[in-house]
């Protein structure tokens, strides 16, 4: 079976990690298939929302750096060129894809892991989920936008402390500190991300695609140009279908009927 399995239903692109053995530790090739899949949802008009998932019993252990580019001889700039190349283009994917994601966390998110659920714009979790800043663990630095994503989510005191000390969060904790939307039972994890991806999908596509990069962008802007922003994308919003069918049935007083357009 493939290490991705994936499907589009109802409008909603899912894509499902499948390496249960392994805890979903995502490889090279999985991620550089992760990748197109989100680009290929941000071109296509069919889909108007994603969820990102996994099987078994971990959403994804970390990175498994088995399959990536051979390198014969290691030598100073290496290491940077495969973060970029690897972590941060995959995390960069996820953020970057015009259409809004969901992370639908089914067990542990550690690493890499975590850092891609974070940068979903939703993220649901299983009561069983745990989310692990596991690189101090390793001596290593935070990788995949860690450092990047922690502070915005949660302050840079508590990024501090998950990224200092490694342990486990509990799914309950998580929301607690406002890394998690939302927590459900195991059994009701594939429901509810349904639930919450097929109302996306219902939704004016291009507004929620320009919503979420005002979003993203107003973090590392002054107000002046998260205003200018604001306003270039509402512009741009306006010449939409949506936009006019949005006018029209608050109008008519009715409901609306998006197209995605």
């Amino acid at each position: 079976m493939s290490d991705v399995l994936h499907a589009v239903e109802n409008g909603v692109s899912w894509i499902t990690l499948n390496r249960p053995e392994a805890m979903n530790a995502v490889t090279w090739d999985q991620r550089e298939r992760i990748m197109a899949l989100l680009d290929e949802a941000s071109a296509a008009p069919d889909v108007r929302a994603v969820v990102v998932t996994a099987t078994g019993r971990g959403f994804c252990a970390g990175a498994d750096l088995r399959g990536g580019p051979a390198v014969a001889e290691t030598v100073p700039g290496d290491v940077a060129r495969t973060i970029r190349r690897g972590a941060q283009r995959f995390i960069g994917a996820v953020m970057d894809c015009e259409k809004p994601v969901i992370a639908a966390v089914n067990g542990t998110a550690a690493g890499i892991g975590a850092h891609l659920a974070f940068a979903c714009d939703l993220v649901l979790a299983s009561e069983s989920a745990r989310f692990i800043e596991v690189f101090v663990r390793r001596g290593l630095v935070p990788d995949g936008g860690g450092a990047y994503l922690l502070p915005r989510l949660i302050g840079p005191q508590r990024a501090k402390e998950l990224m200092f000390f490694g342990d486990a969060v509990s799914a309950t904790e998580a929301r607690e500190l406002g890394l998690v939307n939302r927590v459900v039972p195991a059994e009701s994890l594939e429901k509810t991300a349904r639930e919450w991806a097929e109302r996306l999908a219902q939704g004016p596509t291009r507004a929620l695609a320009l919503t979420k990069h005002l979003v993203n962008a107003s973090l590392d802007t002054d107000r002046g140009a998260a205003f200018a922003a604001e306003a270039a994308a509402q512009e741009i919003n306006m010449t939409t279908r949506d936009a006019k069918e949005g006018v029209a049935s608050f109008v008519e007083r009715r409901e609306a009927r998006y197209e995605g357009r």
